[in-house]
């Protein structure tokens, strides 16, 4: 198999999330630009993109035959009709497919493009486009050089877990679903500083760094967040305060309930 930097990528449908791993993978100057061939069908898109120094096509086929690692990042709602279009170019010693697409299980792809093509199943976020993905990878068998290619290229825009495939559901829910959540806690946050005396401008700047030095914490420290929690609450003081007002009001259990709702709309769509 080829070196990481020897590849040359197709990335079948780059809208947002499409977009997000192009720009890492630049970014992170994993992959020049010329190792890279992206697919829209808007025609405004494909020449922003051109504009911007990609490669990029409207033919899926034409994309997938120029390269050797295929990662789809259509709707599932697209997904199979893409399938159909690019089976007969796929080629099993030669490409590889991440499929991005949720709710997607491996087996339904390989029913349509042969069962001899690797298929890694891929869960990143938004977050991807500035190297902080959580992304989750899984595989039906255990295929040691296809996770470890997929993990060394998403380690390069954040960080990866390999999981069950039966857990991709959650993933999707609590990694890329979750980065909507964590910004509305934000959001939430920076309004409760503006009606303590702050400006918008200021109160967003120092929830959202605030937000990260707390994840920060625990991702450095390997630390539980109770524990951190019990370092900032004196007794009587006004941390303790605030936070059991919040749980008077549900805020744990609406969070936790908002997750659970997400991953049962996302069961029914898969």
């Amino acid at each position: 198999m080829k070196s990481l930097a020897a590849q040359k990528i197709a990335i079948l449908g780059c809208g947002n999330i499409g977009y997000a791993i192009a720009k890492g993978l630049i970014e992170s100057k994993v992959l020049k630009k010329k190792n890279l061939i992206l697919t829209r069908r808007n025609h405004g898109a494909l020449k922003s993109l051109k504009e911007q120094g990609f490669e990029a096509t409207s033919n899926n086929k034409s994309a997938v035959e120029k390269s050797d690692l295929i990662i789809i990042t259509v709707t599932p709602q697209q997904a199979n009709d893409l399938l159909a279009e690019i089976k007969d170019v796929l080629q099993p010693k030669r490409h590889v497919v991440f499929s991005v697409v949720s709710g997607l299980e491996i087996s339904a792809i390989k029913k349509q493009i042969g069962e001899n093509i690797p298929v890694v199943r891929v869960m990143p976020n938004t977050a991807i486009a500035i190297g902080e993905s959580m992304t989750c990878l899984s595989m039906q068998k255990k295929e040691d050089e296809y996770l470890q290619l997929a993990q060394e290229l998403f380690n390069h825009l954040g960080k990866t877990l390999i999981i069950k495939e039966e857990l991709m559901v959650a993933a999707t829910v609590l990694g890329a679903c979750g980065i909507a959540f964590f910004l509305r806690a934000i959001r939430a946050a920076s309004q409760g500083g503006i009606e303590i005396g702050f400006h918008a401008e200021e109160a967003l700047f120092i929830a959202a760094q605030t937000a990260k030095g707390a994840a920060s914490i625990l991702l450095n420290n390997n630390s539980h967040p109770e524990r951190e929690v019990d370092k900032v609450t004196t007794p009587q003081g006004c941390t303790i305060a605030g936070l059991n007002e919040m749980e008077h009001n549900g805020f744990s259990s609406s969070l936790i309930k908002g997750i659970v709702t997400s991953a049962e709309k996302c069961a029914k769509l898969s």
